[in-house]
């Protein structure tokens, strides 16, 4: 066996089974779930149709590089959404579609780690996306936490990290908007890991599989690839974005989505996804390229997460009094009480599940900036999201 497996921590949901295993919730009340991110809104029924139309595709080899229309309509998306030439976005050499970006996320680092270096660094924020972590194991690199705390806005604080650590640096994976935070990296903190990353030459992989939900109509997230085209990298150097239908439509179950970027990575990147054997089935990449294509379905999407961050937010302002995130559907909040017996308690008296923040974090330097938090993911439907902000005010004012 592969000796680094034994370095991979159990997956947060894991661990969480394990904290709640022993405890009966009071029967009389439905559960609701806040703990995983999946999103619950009804998927396109365009798509859905679209996608058993296709099915007749199954008899057919996909390509691992993708449809041509596909790729067309992500370039076209991609262009658009984040204000870049199009001609600087060819669907030939700047993209490829991948099998959602949980797949591409961790395939990544496989790809472009050199493991013949002394101690390869992948840095990571902190509280984080496993994925990162376990990729970075893999590749046979050492991860370094930037912790991400409220008085640096919830941001990566770069300025901790030494000129070595940069040296060392092969991958950096952020997360805007983030998960668990909701926080969004403004264009100048991109611009200047930008920077870091031409003067030290490592790789930027930039997860915004949440990009697409947001609280202002006309306030959405930057992105690194438009970043980069503003400030003259109109070949995204070292630039990579990874992008889902997940999230944005509705779309766990299909697992489908793009990386899109640096022209010279992502020649290599499709070489070894060659290998690897993750095309996305013909049928699928079809009724993705028509979900791509709408932009309707994503604004009803929108407006569906603010009415339950409006109606949560304003319960819970005179109890945990979470802090409005800027993007995303994630509350990341304080507990008066340690995270995990708060989850516990939550659970045994109000049948609601979080997700302890120590789960997403890693405790170094004898602090952890995921303790004394939970996150909740407000993706059940309106009055279940209601109703939990209700049960836990009522766990509160027991405490």
């Amino acid at each position: 066996m592969n000796k680094d497996l034994s370095l991979l921590h159990r997956y947060p949901f894991e661990k969480l089974a394990e904290l709640l295993q022993n405890l009966q919730p009071p029967q009389h009340l439905d559960a609701i779930a806040l703990s995983i991110g999946e999103p619950r809104h009804p998927a396109p029924q365009f798509v859905i149709e679209n996608l058993i139309a296709h099915l007749h595709q199954l008899s057919n080899y996909p390509s691992t590089k993708g449809k041509q229309e596909l790729r067309t309509a992500i370039a076209s998306w991609l262009a658009r959404r984040f204000a870049i030439d199009p001609a600087l976005v060819d669907p030939e050499i700047n993209l490829l579609p991948v099998s959602g970006t949980r797949e591409a996320l961790f395939a990544i680092a496989q790809a472009v780690i050199d493991r013949r270096c002394d101690r390869p660094l992948v840095m990571m924020p902190n509280p984080f996306y496993q994925i990162y972590e376990g990729a970075a194991l893999l590749a046979g690199a050492i991860p370094r936490y930037l912790d991400c705390l409220p008085e640096n806005g919830f941001l990566p604080d770069l300025d901790r990290v030494s000129a070595d650590e940069w040296s060392r640096c092969q991958l950096i994976y952020i997360c805007t908007p983030a998960n668990p935070t909701g926080a969004v990296m403004p264009p100048e903190y991109l611009r200047r890991l930008i920077e870091l990353a031409q003067r030290f030459d490592f790789v930027i992989a930039s997860d915004e599989c949440y990009s697409e939900i947001y609280l202002d109509e006309n306030a959405p997230p930057p992105g690194l690839l438009g970043v980069a085209a503003a400030m003259g990298n109109d070949r995204f150097d070292r630039c990579l974005v990874f992008h889902s239908l997940s999230k944005r439509s509705n779309l766990p179950g299909l697992r489908s989505g793009f990386v899109a970027g640096d022209a010279r990575i992502l020649e290599k990147f499709l070489l070894y996804r060659t290998y690897q054997g993750c095309a996305l089935p013909s049928a699928t990449q079809t009724a993705s390229t028509a979900a791509w294509l709408d932009e309707s379905h994503v604004v009803q999407n929108r407006t569906r997460y603010r009415q339950k961050f409006e109606q949560v937010l304003n319960l819970l302002s005179d109890t945990l009094a979470p802090q409005k995130p800027q993007a995303g559907f994630y509350l990341w909040a304080d507990t008066p009480l340690p995270d995990t017996d708060f989850a516990r308690r939550l659970y045994a008296g109000q049948n609601v599940t979080v997700l302890p923040g120590r789960f997403l974090s890693r405790a170094h330097n004898g602090s952890d900036p995921g303790e004394n938090r939970v996150r909740m993911a407000l993706v059940a439907p309106l009055d279940e999201c209601v109703d939990a902000a209700r049960r836990i005010n009522r766990l509160v004012s027991d405490l």
